[in-house]
């Protein structure tokens, strides 16, 4: 009796081959993400000039919010928001904790240290994700799923340039007055906190701040914001521009996004603290 084709396996181990051909697809995506990140980088000159209001209206959107999310929902809000309570919170735990082995007075310090190079750097990169990030990749999706990004290739317009270098323009232009208002929030919450709500002498907080506060160290922390939000623009276009099946494919992409630029923001961070400031935290604390 003859065989029918259908009845014979195609692979004789199934859960062995899926496992091997697990890390070959792993490394099939990173080559994706790779190629896809170095036409986006390459794109950006030619969006910033050929696409001038798109990328204006991308950083109003992107600063400021649309509609009728411009008072609470543009990225300047939310950031301003989550670096206020994270300067107050440094300032009520530092206080609390150095109070117990009677150097209440180095509050100062910590606002001055621990903001610049971990709390302000880790609280705009989630902010941008949640807020930029996720709006980018959920209005990439739609458009992939809609046939709007085919029918600009369609008019002989480049969709990266267009939908995916505009955004990253918008975004690297944005991120230094952001940054820069979420330290000024969070030293001001930090002060506010311990100086008006903790008691301590302005003045006594005020020396110690400056006098850890290293200009270096600013210089720094925002390069790593710079590093950290083009890589949370790239992951998020990334995640847009190949979303696929519908609506439910859309939501899938914008959690995937999110869930890798947040493990991005924390290893920018730790790969830029290891390579800046070594182990020894480069400062000396005496007397």
């Amino acid at each position: 009796m003859a065989v029918i084709p259908s009845q014979i396996p195609s692979v004789r181990f199934p859960r062995l081959a899926r496992e091997v051909r697990r890390p070959v697809g792993m490394l099939g995506r990173l080559g994706d993400h790779a190629i896809f990140y170095a036409r986006a980088l390459r794109s950006v000159p030619h969006a910033a000039v050929h696409h001038r209001r798109e990328t204006i209206r991308l950083i109003a959107e992107t600063s400021m919010g649309a509609g009728n999310l411009a008072l609470i929902g543009g990225t300047v809000v939310i950031v301003g928001f989550l670096t206020l309570a994270t300067g107050s919170t440094l300032a009520v735990q530092g206080y609390s904790s150095l109070g117990d082995i009677g150097i209440e007075a180095l509050t100062g310090f910590l606002s001055a240290f621990i903001n610049v190079r971990i709390a302000a750097p880790v609280v705009v990169g989630i902010g941008l994700a949640a807020t930029f990030g996720a709006g980018a990749t959920a209005q990439l999706g739609a458009m992939r799923i809609n046939e709007e990004i085919d029918a600009l290739e369609s008019l002989g317009i480049n969709p990266i340039s267009y939908v995916v270098g505009t955004r990253i323009a918008a975004g690297m232009i944005v991120i230094a007055p952001l940054y820069a208002i979420a330290l000024i929030a969070s030293f001001a919450a930090c002060q506010f906190t311990t100086v008006v709500l903790l008691g301590q002498s302005s003045g006594l907080y005020a020396h110690y701040f400056s006098t850890f506060l290293n200009p270096t160290d600013l210089v720094w922390s925002f390069v790593q914001a710079f590093v950290m939000a083009l890589a949370i623009l790239l992951i998020h276009t990334y995640f847009g521009f190949y979303a696929s099946g519908g609506p439910s494919g859309v939501g899938v992409a914008v959690g995937d996004a999110v869930r890798t630029s947040l493990v991005a923001v924390v290893t920018v961070t730790l790969l830029v603290a290891l390579a800046i400031y070594g182990s020894n935290g480069n400062f000396n604390l005496s007397g």
